[in-house]
């Protein structure tokens, strides 16, 4: 069966009070407000049920603006791993990787075309309720890319497959550019290099990394060997959503060439792939003890494809499956 995220549909009922409905309104439906502290997700059915019920009492843009007022919490532990993203394209990358493993109800992928870059939501639009998430979906794009760079950059196009409602003003409030109905895809384009800005969590970060290197080239003041391990861990346990980091890419952010590190971690008696086994075993353990995050985001968050491969290697570390961790914790 298909589902949402009940962080997405609590957002949408906050949203209609905020507009002028009552939480009497809600006391009929099937998942109604005093039921979803206890739940992680909602059947797809009642999720595009209400963006119906809410688009015909409250008017055209419903949808945009409850993207409008969408925060990175709200997405759950996908939004967890948006803020170690490097890069603002990122973004996308670890939300198809989530997508594939934990969902079934979109997918994002990014066609690089020269200066700009069309971002694709692959989804079907088989009734009216998923046309009104797609324009959530896109609108809440806008405030996302925001919130990672905390800089206003704005989308060059907004395409949907379906008809224009009778009233466009939320849309052009939101996207502030050129917004295409009828088309043949959902999307939304970008300056290829605003996707590729860094975002302002890896900014800070890496800016404490090369002032390091600095102090080590210009001053002599050698970067301790526990720092430097510490400092290698931290940047794999951000970059694992996507997949598991390579030596290259942690090597670019540190300011070193792959051969420097790779030597610097032999002085310290570990490899790479040490590294990356003990950050992934660490955030596993971590998780599965907390017991808020499902197996399959655990997974997810230390860089694995498929929760199968998850516990197959959970085990070969421990001894035991995940499920028996939790159990037993």
């Amino acid at each position: 069966m298909k589902y949402f995220s009940i962080h997405l549909y609590r957002k949408m009922l906050n949203c209609a009070i905020a507009e002028g409905m009552s939480r009497e309104d809600f006391t009929d439906l099937p998942t109604p407000i005093n039921a979803m502290d206890h739940l992680q997700v909602v059947a797809a059915e009642e999720f595009l049920s209400l963006h119906e019920l809410l688009d015909e009492k409250l008017g055209p843009g419903f949808g945009v603006r409850v993207g409008q007022q969408m925060k990175i919490d709200d997405y759950g532990v996908l939004g967890l791993s948006w803020r170690t993203c490097s890069w603002v394209g990122e973004i996308f990358e670890r939300s198809e990787r989530y997508f594939k493993l934990l969902s079934n109800t979109f997918a994002w992928t990014i066609r690089e075309e020269g200066d700009i870059s069309r971002i694709l939501l692959n989804r079907e639009a088989h009734r009216r309720g998923m046309e009104l998430s797609t324009e959530a979906s896109l609108s809440a794009t806008v405030v996302v890319l925001q919130a990672m760079t905390e800089k206003e950059i704005l989308p060059v196009e907004v395409t949907f497959k379906h008809g224009p409602p009778i009233d466009l003003s939320s849309f052009t409030r939101a996207f502030k550019c050129a917004v295409r109905f009828n088309e043949p895809q959902y999307s939304i384009s970008y300056q290829t290099a605003d996707l590729k800005l860094r975002t302002a969590k890896a900014d800070a970060s890496i800016n404490h990394y090369l002032l390091k290197q600095v102090d080590e080239k210009t001053k002599g003041i050698k970067i301790p060997g526990n720092s430097l391990l510490r400092d290698v861990e931290a940047l794999i346990r951000d970059g694992l959503p996507t997949g598991i980091p390579s030596v290259d890419h942690i090597s670019d952010l540190l300011a070193m060439s792959k051969r420097t590190l790779t030597r610097r971690l032999s002085d310290e008696g570990v490899t790479y792939r040490d590294l990356i086994r003990k950050a992934q075993e660490a955030i596993a353990k971590e998780k599965l003890r907390e017991a808020e995050l499902s197996i399959g985001e655990i997974a997810f968050l230390t860089g694995f494809s498929e929760q199968s491969a998850f516990n197959r290697a959970f085990k070969k570390w421990t001894g035991q499956t995940p499920t028996d961790l939790r159990k037993n914790s």
